[in-house]
This record gives structure tokens, sequence and C-alpha cells, in this order.
């Protein structure tokens, strides 16, 4: 199993500023390689090959010109235009609408090592280069390291991201419990066994703050430090509000992965929501909340399943498999026609969801259904 363990390294100037120099160096290859792909591109009407590039800039490094470019690990630059052809080759398969493009030196974030460049010392201490760093030390790091990766934030704090493989114990805490959850604007979960769960909405909460932030850097002078400060105290801002819904996702993940053994979801098209309901459905974040389950379901041997988006499971009474057609959203309750139960719209959807999913796994006596199904992939998010 990948895991990655991500730390925030000591705020040492003279040690970071061998980073931060790093950074902006990885920065100026990463532009010279795109400006490599235009003019390639633009000369005969195809993509520049990986390998071409890596030889071509190989072969600049042995330049007088270039020669400064040696002192950045040669696996870095490796991967760095491994990543510039992995945007391209998205970019003509159609999956992003941009191809990747120029960086200012101040907004580029990261450079990675895969197999040499780093060694780890034990506990906090990691040697990058020739210097030895020291970050804060939440958990041991497990496993064979593959990849050290040192990303620096709006901020200008350094983090440092471990990506290891380690060897994990199938857990043997099964609880036989199952239940649906559904995802709503009113409240962020309703489970199928009556349970509310209500979102911190973070950025709400601080959202006047924000907008008070984002009016003091327009006024002031571009280039000036007051700007600068200005512009530090709305990323500090921007970044207590990340980790607030982040901290919420992950211990709420964690609790509901713990108490059950089977967690079914309904799979949603978040980029149609946003488009309705706007900042609400991006305060919430449930995408990256199914990921996070999805690793813990990994973690603890559990199963997590998503049903088809396409399911009217607010529309169908559970008890007696009514459709009703005329629902509308603004109706949080509703009478079925042909059982005379009154029925919350949301306990409806969820305890429809835990049907499905356990007619799929055969649980209980659940009649099986024969309906349109989609796994979802949990990924691997970090820690």
């Amino acid at each position: 199993m990948i895991k990655t363990f991500h730390e925030k390294l000591y705020n040492n100037k003279k040690k970071n500023k061998y980073l931060i120099k790093q950074i902006e160096l990885a920065c100026e290859i990463y532009n010279h390689c795109i400006a490599l792909h235009k003019r390639y591109y633009r000369r005969y009407k195809k993509n520049l090959s990986l390998y071409t590039l890596q030889l071509h800039i190989t072969f600049l490094k042995s330049l007088k010109k270039y020669i400064h470019w040696n002192s950045l690990n040669s696996q870095t630059i490796q991967e760095l235009t491994e990543r510039i052809d992995k945007g391209y080759k998205k970019f003509f398969d159609k999956e992003n609408k941009r191809p990747p493009t120029f960086k200012k030196r101040k907004k580029y974030k990261s450079i990675s090592f895969k197999q040499s460049g780093y060694k780890y010392l034990g506990r906090n201490r990691i040697k990058i280069g020739k210097k030895i760093y020291k970050f804060f030390y939440s958990c041991p790091i497990e496993g064979k390291i593959k990849k050290v990766t040192v990303k620096r934030d709006s901020l200008g704090d350094l983090y440092i991201s471990i990506i290891s493989e380690v060897d994990v114990e199938k857990s043997n805490q099964q609880t036989g419990n199952a239940a649906g959850f559904d995802f709503g604007l009113k409240n962020f979960l309703v489970s199928s066994e009556g349970e509310v769960i209500e979102s911190p909405l973070p950025l709400k909460k601080s959202l006047k703050a924000i907008q008070k932030a984002g009016k003091e850097l327009s006024r002031k002078k571009t280039g000036s430090s007051n700007r600068q400060r200005a512009r530090l105290n709305l990323a500090r801002k921007h970044k207590k509000v990340r980790n607030q819904r982040k901290d919420f996702h992950f211990k709420l993940a964690r609790n509901l992965c713990l108490r059950y053994d089977y967690l079914f979801f309904e799979s949603l098209t978040m980029k149609g929501m946003v488009k309705l309901w706007g900042r609400k459905v991006s305060d919430l974040g449930f995408s990256k909340f199914l990921v996070i389950v999805g690793w813990y379901c990994k973690k603890f041997s559990k199963t997590l399943y998503c049903i088809d988006k396409f399911y009217a499971s607010s529309r169908i009474c559970h008890k007696c498999g009514y459709k009703n057609e005329e629902l509308s959203l603004k109706d949080r309750t509703w009478v079925c026609p042909h059982c005379k139960a009154e029925l919350e719209r949301d306990l409806n959807a969820a305890i429809n969801i835990y049907k499905v999913g356990a007619s799929t796994f055969g649980l209980d006596e659940v009649r099986l259904e024969l309906i349109k199904h989609s796994l979802f992939d949990p990924g691997t998010p970090r820690t």
C-alpha cells in the first residue's frame, strides 16, 4: 500500500534558502522545456517526445551557458520533464482543456527526488543534497521510501512529502454493520440509520474576514512591502479554511470506517452541482471526502461502494417502491400516494442507497435490484 507522510520543515532561513533556489532553478528548466515544446510544435506540427526532450536537456547541461543546471539533481530534472510530457498527453487526449504553460518563479511549487538526492536519517531528520533538514514529527515514517517531494505553499513555508510503500495487515476489527449515506446541501450527510452529520462550513464562517483581507490587498500599491504583507495575510486565512475542512473530512471518514464494514454513497457530478449552487458545494468538499473515505477503507479492510448517480434515491418510497415523478428539490418531506407513509427526503434517499448497496453485496435479506451501478476508485490522499 502506498502511503504519503506530509510534514512541515522547520523555518531555517539559511538552510531553506538552498531549497528555494533549487525550486526556482527547476522553474527555469521547466519554462525552457515549455518553450522547446511550443517551438517544436510550430515547426513540425506534432508533440515533442519525452526521450528527445531529455536528451536535449542533457546536451544543454554540457554547455557553458547552462552549466548551472548541473546543481539540480538529474532525477529531479527527469521527473520535471515527465510531468510536462504527461500534461501535454492529457491535453492532446482532451482530458485537459489547456496545455502546460509558463510559470513564474515565485509561483512554482515543488521539486521531487525519486531514487537519489536524499537520505532519510530517522525520526525527523532528512538529508537533501549536502544539508540536513528537520521537520515537525507527527508520526513515524514507515515502509520503503519511493519518492520525496519538497513543496512550497503560498505563504512561503516548505513542506516535505515522503511517499513510501507500506505493508498493511488486514484489520480484524469487523463490526458487521452497513449503512447508506445521502449527501445534501442542508446537511453534509444523512445516514440510513437516521444520523444527521452537519458540516462546519469553514469558508462561510471565515468569508467576511477573507473579503476584508482581499479588499486590503487590492488597495495596496503593486510591488510594495505593504502589498506583500497583505497578500500573506489573505493566503494565511485561505490556508486556515483548507486545514479546517481537511481536519473535518479525515476525522469523520475515520469514524465512519471504524463503525461500519460497508459504506454506501451515491456518485454525484460535483462540477454540475457547483454551477447550480456555487460556493457552498465547494465549501462542503464532498468529492475530496470520498477519496479520504476510500483510503481509510483500504487501511481498515472495509468496503466503499457508490451507486449510480441516475438512480432516483429521493423519489422512490423506501417502504413500497412507489416513484414520485413530481417531487421537486424544495420538497423536504412528502407523503407517498400509494402507502400513505410520510417520508423525509434525505433519510428516504439514504435508506434507498443502503438497500441498493446491500442488495449488490447480498447483505441481510434485501431483494436484489437490477440497476446500473459503478464502483468508486478511492485513490490515495495525503495524510
